[in-house]
């Protein structure tokens, strides 16, 4: 594990990469509403992922400073063109990073995050190869859902009806590769048990599907 320091117009954000050695591939974490790199629920799901050879990438896509605003007007978080924009930036500088500049790269989107990772992998078509959305809002991707040539896997609580149906209506714009997981009894938090293990194991089967470095090994599901 080390420390990631990005600069994206003007700001610096923080973040925590982590990479096996050797390493399938690095998927980038995006936070979903007045959440961090501290999310116990991706911090999960990413230990998950380390435990299956891909290294991770858990980042901040607001400063301090901002999460403050945030949190007494709730904006930032739905302003998903700024997410993305950030979310872009760590997507090259993962790049240029040495031990993983060959490296393919996933996006792991929870919440609000699913929609910046989406709209980053519009815009970065030949580095991002596979998306995970976890009770993710990819409807706010909105233009960019056409555009998106990673395979999408969108995890849903089986409770959570609202999102239920805006994952529909994100995936009937999608152009590629795209399916729809359901997990019966879980709400949007996936706070029931076992319900968190599930979306590890959907996760990390879909990057190692797709991700080049993982396309030759499967899981068991």
């Amino acid at each position: 594990m080390r420390e990631a320091a990005i600069e994206v117009a003007g700001v610096r954000l923080a973040g925590d990469l982590a990479l096996p050695q050797p390493a399938r591939g690095v998927v980038v974490f995006a936070h979903g509403s007045g959440s961090s790199r501290f999310s116990p629920r991706n911090r999960y799901v990413a230990e998950a992922l380390r435990q299956e050879g891909l290294g991770t990438l858990l980042l901040d896509l607001l400063t301090g400073d901002e999460e403050d605003v945030d949190a007494r007007t709730a904006h930032l978080r739905f302003d998903v063109p700024l997410l993305a924009e950030r979310l872009v930036a760590a997507i090259d500088w993962v790049h240029g990073v040495d031990d993983a500049r060959d490296l393919s790269v996933g996006c792991f989107g929870a919440s609000t995050g699913a929609a910046a990772a989406l709209s980053a992998a519009a815009r970065r078509r030949a580095l991002v190869r596979a998306i995970v959305s976890r009770g993710g809002r990819p409807d706010l991707a909105q233009n960019d859902l056409p555009s998106v040539r990673a395979p999408t896997l969108l995890i849903v609580g089986g409770r959570d009806d609202v999102v239920i149906e805006l994952n529909k209506q994100a995936m009937a714009q999608l152009r590629c590769e795209a399916r729809l997981e359901v997990i019966p009894g879980a709400t949007h938090l996936f706070e029931e048990p076992g319900a968190l293990e599930q979306v590890a194991r959907l996760a990390a089967a879909w990057f190692l599907r797709f991700l080049p470095d993982g396309s030759h090994r499967t899981i068991d599901r």
